[in-house]
């Protein structure tokens, strides 16, 4: 075992952290420097508690794109842009040439071969099947039931209970516990009830967190030394392993359950699996495909990482935003009073009704273009190109969009780009202004263009709607808040906030 650990590249890390160590420089300066050996690596891990703001300096300093250099014994380089015609030539122009990849499957490949993970045919057929699903009327009907269900059932139990007795709450997980319920509920029809005032640690959601944590920290350390803590079970690589198989059990629980209840016919709920599993026992799609409980799993664990973070995330700084923003809460405020009140209560929360709150709208796309729930976004090349900036690409060369610096550049958005405004958003006419998604890309750009878009914008407006015109929401004086660096982009130290009733 001593042997095994005390390879040649372990001895080498060892060497150039103490180098690093030299050249540490404690005022955390923004440059970044070309180290021999090392590369650009310690200026990333002088600024990882920032990282955000320092991606964002380096590509406003270099023109928007920047090649970044990792160490030389390991395949951490890579191009880093926030150009947007880079990334509309990424996304769209040259959508073929840019594949997830070999090496983001790899750091995912709890993801399996689902829509999230998958290029070319696999992905074309999921895409497909996935648009046909979620846009179909009786889907439609169920998912909003199960977002006012859940509000009602649970969301407002937990704010009346902590708002009844005066204590903290961490809005950032009541929000993970509400979406996690609703994912399940609308692909599995099963309620795992993570969202109650006992606020339950709920094995397979604790599962998720781990194996996504876990996942991510792959694409920050050499291939072989994760490689070799999975061989050894040990470290990140065991959590990982932990996680995967924990969630792997309950969701082939739930497909078990799911083909049995199918089979009887008797009062099924319109959730995804119920969609696909009836239409392929009906010879309407690729059974050799949809058949397979390896699909249907690996669905499960895409369509969990695609709607349970990027939604929580995005409630989590709206709720920041508006909390920090009385006029602008004001104003949602003064539209729900004019088009969603009945005889002082809320009316029926339908699409109709929301489609008249272009204000709120506004604020939602102001909130995810500052704080994109995916600060990310991960391609590679096939195939030589040259990008609109004028930058070389080889073949194979990883790709990292950053959505997070595109929303604060002054060359996008004008020199008020670091303010909240939602009224950006709002033209003369009171209508919702468009901005190519090549431009305001938190729901991706081109052939990938999020399917869920429109379900995300009315499962945060029901919930905004219901929060902020029953309840004031007062932000913890002193409570720290910054981004986290994880796939999602949670807030490090959550939400802590008081609630406190409007009406009594």
């Amino acid at each position: 075992m001593a042997t095994l650990l005390l390879t040649p590249e372990i001895l080498v890390s060892i060497f150039l952290f103490f180098l690093f160590l030299c050249h540490w420089r404690w005022s955390k300066a923004q440059t970044i420097t070309n180290w021999p050996l090392v590369g650009m690596l310690p200026g990333l891990l002088q600024n990882l508690s920032n990282v955000h703001e320092y991606f964002t300096w380096l590509l406003k300093h270099n023109g928007g794109t920047l090649e970044f250099k990792g160490p030389w014994f390991t395949s951490m380089n890579f191009m880093l842009t926030s150009d947007p015609m880079n990334v509309h030539n990424i996304c769209s122009k040259n959508f073929s040439n840019y594949p997830k990849g070999p090496e983001f499957q790899e750091a995912f490949e709890s993801l399996g071969d689902g829509i999230f993970n998958s290029d070319h045919d696999s992905w074309g057929y999921q895409r497909k099947l996935f648009h046909t699903l979620l846009k179909d009327n009786k889907y439609k009907v169920f998912f909003e039931e199960v977002v006012k269900g859940k509000v009602e059932k649970g969301l407002i139990p937990i704010l009346d209970h902590v708002s009844s007795l005066g204590i903290e709450v961490d809005l950032q997980d009541v929000f993970q516990r509400f979406t996690f319920d609703s994912v399940c509920l609308t692909v599995l029809g099963h309620d795992p009830n993570c969202l109650s005032i006992e606020f339950p640690i709920v094995a397979h959601s604790k599962a998720f967190n781990e194996m996504e944590e876990n996942s991510f920290y792959r694409h920050f350390v050499p291939k072989r030394w994760w490689k070799l803590q999975r061989k050894l079970q040990i470290g990140s690589e065991k959590k990982l392993l932990h996680g995967w198989k924990v969630l792997d059990e309950f969701v082939y629980e739930c497909i078990s359950t799911k083909r049995k209840e199918t089979l009887k016919k008797e009062e099924l709920k319109m959730d995804l699996f119920t969609s696909i599993v009836m239409e392929e026992q009906e010879g309407e799609m690729n059974s050799n495909i949809t058949k397979s409980n390896k699909f249907l799993r690996d669905t499960t664990f895409n369509l969990l990482a695609a709607g349970r973070d990027t939604v929580s995330s995005g409630l989590t700084w709206f709720f920041w935003l508006v909390a920090t923003h009385p006029l602008v809460e004001a104003k949602i405020l003064e539209k729900i009073k004019e088009h969603l009140l009945d005889i002082g209560k809320l009316k029926d929360l339908n699409i109709d009704e929301l489609s008249k709150l272009v204000y709120l709208h506004g604020v939602i796309c102001e909130s995810v273009r500052l704080f994109p729930p995916l600060p990310f976004y991960q391609k590679t090349s096939l195939q030589s190109d040259i990008l609109p900036s004028g930058h070389s690409i080889k073949p194979n060369t990883k790709m990292v969009l950053s959505l997070y610096s595109m929303g604060r550049m002054e060359s996008i958005w004008g020199q008020d780009c670091l303010e909240f405004k939602p009224e950006r958003w709002i033209s003369k006419h009171g209508r919702i202004v468009h901005v190519p998604s090549f431009k305001f890309i938190p729901f991706n750009a081109g052939p990938r263009t999020c399917l869920g878009k429109d379900m995300t914008f009315i499962q945060m407006k029901i919930i905004a709607s219901t929060i902020l015109w029953n309840y004031h929401v007062h932000m913890n004086e002193g409570h720290p808040v910054s981004p986290s660096f994880s796939i999602a982009l949670h807030m490090k130290h959550g939400l802590k906030v008081r609630i406190c009733k409007r009406f009594v």
